[in-house]
């Protein structure tokens, strides 16, 4: 009889086995997940952090899990500076385009000014400031590299 179990972390031992069955399945399909986690993180002139921008990378793309500026800073043009440096710093690097997700709460109206373009809504009728906008920004550069098996 099977079962399931919900944990808070997955231990490290799970983790191996995962990640290399997984990449014996990408590598039949001539791909790899190229999943690395990454922060941008913007500093003051006195060196204290005031803005985070993490995300990761998985196959060719970019994912923005979250970006924060501290409340004291905002409004300032922050948000939109660790915006492009992630841009800039991808750009023909083999990547295909970045995405993320934003609640109707938080900042939709800015990722647009930042230039991504929303694919889609998925209404929340029950509570609409949880409503989820999904946008994407694709790279200009024509090869995508990243992903695949070289």
């Amino acid at each position: 009889m099977t079962s399931i179990k919900i944990l808070a972390d997955i231990p490290e031992s799970l983790e191996k086995i995962i990640s290399a069955d997984l990449d014996l399945y990408e590598q039949s399909h001539g791909v790899t997940v190229n999943y690395r986690q990454f922060a941008l993180v913007l500093l003051n002139e006195n060196k204290e952090e005031i803005g985070v921008l993490k995300a990761y990378t998985a196959f060719s793309e970019i994912y923005i899990d979250d970006i924060w500026v501290h409340s004291k800073h905002r409004g300032k043009g922050y948000g939109k500076k660790l915006m492009t440096h992630l841009e800039n710093h991808f750009e023909n690097k083999g990547f295909n385009n970045i995405n993320l997700v934003t609640s109707q709460f938080q900042a939709p109206e800015f990722y647009k000014k930042c230039g991504y373009t929303l694919e889609f809504v998925r209404q929340n009728t029950k509570n609409p400031c949880f409503t989820k906008y999904f946008y994407i920004k694709y790279f200009k550069n024509k090869q995508q590299t990243q992903g695949l098996r070289g």
